[in-house]
């Protein structure tokens, strides 16, 4: 750890402090830190320790940031050790919320970043070790009147979540029922002399004291939270939507304690006593808060149901016996007995048995796949016929659930682009807000009154007349109003309330998006990428072609040539005897076998001379292949592997090797054709390969016989002519161009590089999910921009309605009480809205998708490389 900030003696604006360095290995890396810092304009001076792995800069705070001394020691190759704080934020409400604990806690003295998500409640603080503590992050977020927890992991974090989020529910129900039934009280009162309430409530109900008696306590119970939050928050400089409440609470009720105690102090006089409206204002928005704190739980409910699919207990042999224990305590290797009906506890691969299991809660397949021995099973899913027995590979946080959840809470809570721009919006609003209402106010107190007041004037939606109300009562109504209604609580709502459920949404169908900023990039592609071997095709050879000369038979020359490479290693051997045993095919041992490096193999079965080659071998040994040239030379132009079958001399006929496409590669590349996306194929083949390939899935531009090195570079390329582009690929060599894409999308049976470098991991090998990935990103992103554009849509109408700009035609304003209800509205009709995203089906899902494809997929092409 590093030692604290302090000022320097010497000069009271130089501060000096101790950042930890990784990597310095040497006096020569010593030199080099110093040099780089020293270098900083604003340094006083740098010295750095190679034992303490610290470097000590006295800097000028006004010149140099944190920042820059980071960047510096970062450019010539070294780290500055920093950590993260997840924490777990309770009491917001609104993206004001955001604003405040990200202004406050990014002003802390060696806070890096803080990144604060509000419909998760979650904080991520990047800090200096040693500069800020955990303890006075956290201390500062309560100081703004929030709680604040370190973030726990798996079902404690939900389950804390679940236990803050009842508690404030239970505490906003609590303030509803003190608030509502006095506040309706206090509306009969003012309203007492008002069509036939006469008959029913009595005029003492009018006095003015006795509203006052009953509007004290609801704005000094339920309301009084808005007034401690706000000050809070000003102690930090940062104002929110609780300094917009008080604002508009406290006017209200000041003026109408002042009109009742004092009424000739030249504030509205008696008929400028809104009791009415500090007390409704105050119980609308005790309902809003009530209302959020119902629906935004319902955002993390993939999480929840991620969650719900760890089991709890697992079945182990230890000493011969089945024990039976929780699953988080099965260790790695240990063999693990599945039954009939039962949840797999852990990662793993079968040893013996068979079942059918269903995956559909973590890959979205809809029908159980059939496990057997060598084959994998997650953790998490469902055996459902079969018993059987496997080994545990993962374990703990390592399964691929406990993985896919971190990735699905991680991407729920970061933020998107288009979120930025909301949350700058919103954060500025507030301040803008108080001019625009003081703006209000001046003008109808000195110009709008005396132009266009008229004793018929009415609150909005009420029959309550304010004829006796004077110059500075109308004008206080009508600011207060402006300030209750301006609220940006739907614009802070709008982008991560839409991404979390678009998280959630994809994690359903086997898509891991990583951030939010890869949902905002897949919905803008124009171009999708794919590797060749591995992604669009299998990656292993076929048999694709058996050709038998006259007087045989196809199987008899398959057998033939799988006899004499049984004991090869080839991977065009290993093809061919599979492909005979595929057939039911006995396959003999051969009496004598040698291979011919570049050429081929001679084996001797069953008393013949038999050789599996190319043409060269035919050639050196003298058979004659002239009846299989125009085959062979046909077979070849698609890509695939011709070897010619030669028995005792004679050639016997030509089996045709190539790799194999996916099952659904042609399909996923005709809808992306139809999405209006153009699709382009990299490998590092030869181009007649990967040309033949290309014909076959209908791709329209091939990249061939590019090295891996090139592959992010001609993605670069493409991205500087204005392209956007998604890359999908599998392997170690396709990292770097996954990385250079706009999205990069990792087959999930893919190498873990290309998973933790893709943006996106598609958990199923099923290249059809390139297609739900990017309609699940367009489906969310529409969610994000409908819910801004009715957030912005619900301020710019209201707000100049409530600023009096229909008044001199309309002779109506909008009450305090009628801006607080619009309000509450709009922050529910956003969260609803983005509720509908649970409807969403993928266009394959839903079978959309399938329509049209008439031609013919087909399904055996190309050469291996």
């Amino acid at each position: 750890m590093i030692d604290q900030k302090q000022k320097h003696v010497g000069n009271p604006k130089l501060t000096e402090i101790a950042l930890p360095v990784r990597g310095m290995s040497c006096a020569s890396c010593v030199a080099t830190v110093e040099g780089a810092l020293r270098g900083i304009d604003g340094v006083a001076s740098a010295t750095a320790s190679l034992t303490a792995e610290k470097a000590f800069v006295t800097f000028d705070p006004g010149k140099v940031r944190l920042a820059d001394l980071e960047q510096a020691i970062r450019d010539v190759g070294y780290e500055v050790g920093k950590e993260v704080l997840a924490l777990q934020i309770g009491g917001m409400s609104c993206a004001s919320c955001v604003t405040s604990i990200e202004t406050a806690v990014g002003s802390l003295p060696g806070v890096a970043s803080v990144q604060v998500n509000l419909p998760a409640g979650t904080a991520t603080v990047t800090y200096y070790p040693g500069l800020v503590t955990p303890a006075l992050i956290k201390r500062t977020i309560r100081d703004l009147g929030y709680q604040a927890a370190e973030r726990l992991e798996g079902a404690a974090a939900l389950d804390r979540e679940r236990e803050a989020r009842r508690r404030e529910i239970r505490r906003q129900g609590r303030w509803m029922l003190v608030a509502w039934p006095l506040a309706l009280v206090v509306m009969l009162g003012t309203f007492q002399d008002v069509w036939i309430l006469p008959r029913f409530v009595p005029g003492v109900l009018a006095n003015p004291l006795i509203l006052f008696a009953l509007t004290t306590p609801i704005v000094f119970g339920p309301g009084w939270q808005f007034f401690i939050n706000s000050y809070r928050g000003l102690r930090h400089g940062v104002t929110d939507m609780n300094l917009l409440y008080a604002t508009g609470i406290g006017a209200a009720y000041l003026i109408a304690v002042i009109n009742t105690f004092f009424p000739h102090a030249g504030f509205g006089g008696p008929e400028a006593t809104f009791y009415e409206a500090a007390a409704l204002l105050t119980a609308f928005i005790i309902l809003g808060r009530y209302l959020e704190a119902l629906t935004r739980g319902r955002a993390s409910e993939a999480i929840r149901k991620l969650m719900s699919l760890q089991p709890k207990v697992a079945r182990v042999l230890r000493n011969g016996a089945e024990v039976e224990i929780p699953a988080d305590e099965v260790e790695v290797d240990e063999v693990v007995v599945v039954r009939p009906g039962e949840q797999i506890p852990v990662d793993g691969i079968v040893l013996e048995g068979y079942s059918a299991v269903d995956q559909s809660m973590i890959t979205g397949e809809s029908m159980p796949v059939e496990k057997r021995a060598g084959d994998e099973v997650i953790g998490g899913t469902m055996n459902k016929t079969g018993a059987f027995k496997f080994r545990a590979t993962k374990v703990g946080r390592d399964t691929a659930l406990a993985q896919i959840i971190k990735l699905v809470e991680d991407a729920q809570t970061s933020k998107a682009p288009i979120q930025r721009l909301a949350d700058l919006v919103a954060g500025k609003f507030i301040f803008w807000v108080h001019v625009l209402a003081l703006a209000v106010f001046l003008f109808w107190f000195f110009i709008g009154y005396a132009r266009f007041f008229s004793p018929e004037t009415r609150l909005m939606l009420t029959p309550y007349t304010l004829a006796g109300v004077g110059v500075f009562g109308f004008a206080l109504l009508v600011s207060v109003a402006v300030l209750v209604i301006s609220c940006p609580c739907a614009v802070g709502m709008a982008t991560p309330s839409a991404i979390m459920a678009g998280t959630g949404k994809a994690a359903e169908h086997g898509i891991l998006f990583k951030g939010a900023d890869a949902i905002e990039a897949a919905s803008r592609l124009t171009h999708i990428v794919f590797d060749k071997t591995g992604t669009l095709t299998r990656g292993e050879p076929s048999v694709t072609d058996v050709v038998a000369a006259e007087g045989w038979l196809e199987d008899r020359v398959l057998r033939l040539g799988a006899a004499a490479e049984v004991n090869s290693e080839h991977p065009l051997g290993e093809a061919i005897v599979r492909a005979a045993r595929g057939r039911g095919l006995a396959v003999d041992e051969p009496e004598a076998f040698s291979a011919i490096p570049g050429h081929g193999v001679e084996a001797r079965v069953g008393g013949r001379m038999v050789l599996l080659g190319n043409r060269r071998l035919m050639r050196d040994r003298g058979v004659d292949i002239t009846a299989f040239r125009g085959q062979a030379e046909r077979l070849e132009e698609d890509g695939k592997t011709v070897m010619f079958v030669a028995a005792d001399g004679q050639v016997a006929g030509l089996i045709a090797v190539a790799d194999t496409l996916k099952e659904h590669s042609a399909e996923a590349v005709h809808i992306l054709h139809r999405l209006g996306l153009r699709v382009v194929m990299i490998t590092g083949d030869n181009r007649r390969t990967a040309e033949a390939i290309a014909r076959q899935v209908g791709i329209d531009r091939v990249l061939a016989e590019v090295l891996p090195q090139d592959k992010a570079l001609e993605v670069k390329g493409m991205q500087m002519r204005g392209m956007r582009v998604a890359m999908v690929g599998d392997g170690i060599n396709d990292a770097p161009a996954l990385a250079q894409a706009d999205v990069g999308m990792a087959i999930g049976s893919g190498t873990d590089v290309a998973k933790e470098t893709g943006h996106v991991v598609l958990i199923k090998d099923d290249l059809r999910d390139v297609v739900t990935a990017i309609e699940v990103a367009k489906a969310t992103m529409r969610k994000v921009k409908q819910n801004l554009f009715w957030a912005f849509v619900y301020n710019t109408v209201t707000i100049p309605i409530a600023a009096g700009l229909l008044y001199p035609w309309s002779r109506q304003v909008v009450s305090p009480e009628i801006a607080a209800f619009l309000m509450a509205i709009s922050s529910l009709t956003v969260t609803l809205n983005t509720t509908l995203l649970k409807r969403f089906v993928p266009s394959l899902r839903g079978g959309r998708a399938l329509a049209g494809i008439r031609r013919e997929l087909a399904p055996l092409v190309g050469v291996p490389h």
